[in-house]
């Protein structure tokens, strides 16, 4: 074989020749564009497209990585994506495996409570209508917070000196890290379980975003709004807004002022008795003065100084009634026996004895009593009973004469 004879590989050769150069020379470059064709798999592996005004480029990020995204990753979003370049053998395609990715103009964390403040808000769960109130006396006070932290010091000391009456349980968390919104979490729903806790505060001292983060995710969100307790959120200083501080029934810009919200203040309440103490004779004197000029204003009213004429007044009333109703009642009597009278005299003018003492007699079979109305109803040798005003003729039939023959 001639020296210049081409060296003649196959497809797998040569893809295993290139993938071990370009992995050589790209084990970790930064790519910045737009993702589209966003596939999130069942085993939680993402896959999508990185593209350009030019060119395009297939991308993958493993279950591992896709984890510790701290934002929702969406199709149209410009992001930097940072990873290895590899080649895919099956179908020759190179594509890169993405280690972790930044949104452009914002960072991840930025971005990603921007977009769970757009998801509750849309359910509603910022409302003030939905925030219930303090209690104006707790019994008890349960602090979720660290117990190492500055933050429970100055909660215990606010609430001790406020109003030394109230008893406090802590619940120590942790507030930052991975375990911090888990440990949260479990907290708000382990508090239900404590007999007599009134009011529940959780947070922490200020701190960088990345710092405050546990009261940022969706998981210790929807804890605070299932809490059957009112929730006040203490986290950060006064620049700092938290999820947590959205969703709470009151926000605090402090721990400290968050102890002062729960309890009143022990000395302001007694110096609120001593003026009401001190106001109370006064105020006794005022009400009976008023009281007393009320009453003379009434008292020279007629039902005071000559309370009878009410009562002669109805009696009266009451006699004329009596008068009215016997006058009524005569007038129904005269006109139910005129009535009487009258019906009286229709039925005699159609009695048969009327009929009878007019000079008539009714003649009707013996003993059945059957009318005669014809002299076909009659044979000869019938008894008959002939009806008379003053009596009863019996008689026997002797012959029947028929007129109309």
């Amino acid at each position: 074989m001639s020296d210049d004879a081409p060296v003649i590989l196959s497809v797998h050769d040569l893809t295993q020749v290139l993938r071990g150069v370009v992995e050589q020379c790209f084990p970790d470059v930064w790519v910045a564009g737009e993702v589209s064709n966003l596939t999130r798999a069942g085993s939680g592996h993402l896959y999508f497209t990185l593209k350009d005004e030019a060119a395009q480029l297939k991308a993958v990020m493993w279950r591992t990585a896709a984890q510790r995204l701290k934002f929702d990753l969406r199709d149209g979003m410009e992001v930097i994506a940072r990873g290895g370049i590899e080649v895919y053998p099956p179908r020759g395609n190179y594509q890169i495996v993405c280690q972790s990715l930044q949104p452009q103009g914002m960072g991840a964390l930025e971005l990603a409570l921007r977009q769970l403040q757009e998801k509750l808000a849309a359910e509603g769960l910022f409302e003030p209508d939905r925030k219930r109130p303090l209690p104006r006396f707790p019994r008890r006070v349960a602090l979720i917070t660290s117990a190492q932290g500055a933050a429970v010091r100055d909660m215990l000391q606010v609430l001790s000196r406020r109003w030394p009456l109230v008893d406090i349980v802590v619940l120590p968390v942790a507030v930052q890290g991975d375990e911090a919104a888990p440990q949260i979490a479990a907290a708000l729903a382990y508090v239900h379980r404590i007999p007599e806790v009134d009011v529940v505060i959780t947070g922490r001292g200020g701190g960088s975003l990345e710092d405050l983060w546990a009261f940022n995710t969706e998981l210790v969100a929807r804890a605070i709004v299932a809490c059957k307790i009112p929730v006040v959120s203490a986290v950060g200083h006064e620049i700092d807004v938290t999820i947590a501080d959205l969703v709470a029934d009151r926000r605090a810009l402090t721990p400290s002022e968050a102890a002062e919200l729960v309890v009143p203040s022990c000395e302001e309440m007694r110096q609120q008795l001593d003026q009401i103490r001190s106001r109370l004779p006064n105020g006794l004197k005022q009400r009976a003065a008023r009281a007393r000029l009320q009453l003379d204003g009434i008292a020279g009213r007629r039902c005071f100084t000559r309370p009878m004429d009410r009562i002669h007044e109805q009696q009266r009333l009451l006699d004329e009634l009596q008068q009215r109703l016997q006058r009524a009642s005569r007038a129904k009597v005269v006109l139910a026996q005129q009535q009487l009278e009258a019906a009286a005299a229709q039925l005699e003018a159609l009695s048969p004895l009327g009929v009878l003492s007019r000079g008539y007699s009714l003649t009707k079979q013996h003993p059945d009593g059957e009318l005669i109305r014809s002299v076909e109803q009659v044979r000869i040798g019938d008894a008959l009973s002939t009806l008379l005003p003053d009596g009863e003729v019996i008689s026997r039939v002797e012959a029947v004469v028929n007129d109309t023959e």
